[in-house]
């Protein structure tokens, strides 16, 4: 948390509630006084969360629980496991399970797409760009080259840019340099090129927001229904050669249009997570 607030950047912390750490209520006091946030992370982290429905029913109870209990509306499952047709179980307001490709994760597969998507009620925020883990224990990269290429990747999408750092990983003095270096890295894009450096807990509140709202033609003009949000703004598309680009309408207050996306950077760390997840 100290490295990231010397950044200006709050992050999400992952916790594991059950055997493999101690979770105080002190741990999670700190967490939320600083104004980071936190969300479930698994159970106990022993990677058999969806090895039947009757094991993670009962096992989705529980963590229900604690997502009650610390007040936390996201969720991760470990070693980033998922199976989607199973999460009607989960309570919680959003996951971060999914990667957007997992050639390199035990299991493989992936969402293909850099952009938050509901899967029933639930936002998922996909997971676009590598893991400390994969990058220096299975690339030995000890870098940010594959970061920098996968943001700028992103960005030309207009797309979510999500980041698994965990503190295990980045305690010796190699390694949280090239932390460190990527966090400049985000505040370089956040201030020449206006990304919107955030934590998943905003992204979730801003993409529910964006679903409410219509875009309707009335006698007066094109008007948002349903903003609720005083950065909104209607945006024109137009073709010029071979490019698309937007003439945004003066309005006063200002409205959104649906179609205009912001690409948004997420810093996500898991403290108490030991292993790839």
């Amino acid at each position: 948390m100290d490295i990231d607030d010397s950044f200006g950047i709050k992050a999400s912390f992952q916790i594991v509630p059950e055997e493999r750490y101690c979770v105080s209520a002190e741990f999670i006091n700190a967490i939320r006084q600083r104004k980071h946030e936190l969300a479930i992370h698994d159970l106990n982290h022993d990677g058999h969360l969806y090895k039947s429905k009757v094991q993670f029913v009962e096992r989705a109870a529980k963590i229900n629980a604690y997502g009650k209990e610390y007040n936390a509306e996201g969720f991760r499952g470990a070693v980033l496991y998922r199976k989607q047709v199973w999460y009607d179980e989960l309570k919680f307001a959003y996951d971060m399970s999914v990667p957007n490709v997992a050639h390199l994760d035990p299991q493989r597969g992936g969402c293909c797409t850099v952009m938050p998507y509901f899967i029933g009620n639930i936002l998922e925020i996909p997971v676009t760009t590598i893991q400390d883990y994969t990058l220096f224990n299975i690339l030995s990269d000890f870098s940010t080259r594959i970061w920098k290429q996968q943001t700028k990747i992103i960005a030309g999408k207009c797309g979510l840019m999500s980041f698994i750092v965990h503190p295990d990983y980045v305690i010796e003095a190699r390694t949280r340099a090239i932390y460190q270096e990527l966090l400049q890295h985000l505040v370089d894009l956040r201030e020449k090129e206006s990304v919107w450096v955030t934590t998943p807990g905003e992204v979730n509140r801003w993409w529910r927001q964006r679903a409410q709202m219509r875009l309707v033609s009335t006698p007066d003009g094109w008007v948002i229904e349903n903003s609720k949000d005083d950065r909104a703004r209607i945006a024109f598309a137009s073709l010029e050669g071979d490019r698309l680009v937007y003439e945004m309408e003066d309005s006063s207050p200002p409205i959104l249009s649906t179609d205009e996306v912001q690409y948004s950077g997420v810093v996500e760390t898991a403290p108490v997570a030991s292993s790839r997840a």
